[in-house]
């Protein structure tokens, strides 16, 4: 598949986050994701909302479910989104619930790997459970914790092509990438490329990043539209 640019909206505000999403459409994103902080400050009500305003774009709710799979993911996708994410470290029958929800209401599945002991074996788990997609995830506290105690703070590029390898769904890395590192996503052979915080949100406050963001981002989709993804084996 070709690259895709995801931009996760860690606001907590609709109306910021409408504003956020219609320059990121204006400046060439494919994907709107309604990040963690929006949906636990707006809950249906912002997806709803930013389907309303977006119609036709691919809509992913960043739920990190781990419990009560089938409801969440059917309340998601009635609400509007297109997909919904599930993590590695929810029990099987959790995993298997949003799968089968996904299936029943046209809502695609993607796994998300954070925290699991190995995250290899964790994106494979994932991938054999039926999920769709591949979040390849080195979390904020996680990161944030090695570094205050002196720690080299691990990169989801890492490990990147093994995920990539281990699957044969399509895989994206997620989780303290610079933006260099994040427009190299597709040379490791993962399509998806996500720009969140800190890349276009003050991951500290959840707000939009300041700056001409619409410019630097428009840019941002040309280099990463520009790529072809690679065949890692």
């Amino acid at each position: 598949m070709k690259p895709i640019v995801q931009i996760s909206l860690d606001l907590t505000y609709i109306d910021e986050a409408l504003e956020t999403a219609a320059l990121a459409m204006r400046a060439g994103v494919d994907w709107l994701e309604v990040g963690t902080p929006l949906i636990l400050a707006e809950g249906l009500h912002g997806v709803r909302a930013l389907r309303s305003a977006f119609p036709d774009t691919p809509l992913v709710a960043d739920l990190k479910t781990m419990d009560g799979g089938y409801l969440e993911a059917e309340m998601m996708a009635k609400a509007g989104a297109t997909h919904v994410v599930v993590m590695a470290r929810a029990h099987p029958e959790t995993i298997r619930c949003v799968v089968q929800a996904g299936a029943d209401f046209g809502c695609a599945v993607m796994g998300d790997n954070l925290a699991s002991p190995d995250r290899v074996a964790g994106a494979r788990h994932l991938a054999d459970l039926g999920c769709d997609y591949v979040i390849h995830h080195i979390g904020y506290d996680e990161r944030r914790g090695l570094a205050a105690a002196g720690h080299r703070m691990p990169s989801p590029l890492d490990q990147l092509r093994e995920v990539v390898r281990a699957v044969s769904v399509p895989v994206q890395a997620v989780g303290g990438l610079r933006l260099e590192e994040a427009i190299q996503c597709p040379q490791y052979g993962a399509p998806l490329v996500v720009l969140g915080a800190p890349l276009t949100i003050d991951a500290d406050a959840f707000q939009t990043a300041d700056g001409d963001l619409e410019t630097s981002l428009r840019k941002i989709c040309e280099a990463i539209h520009s790529q072809t993804v690679a065949t890692v084996s």
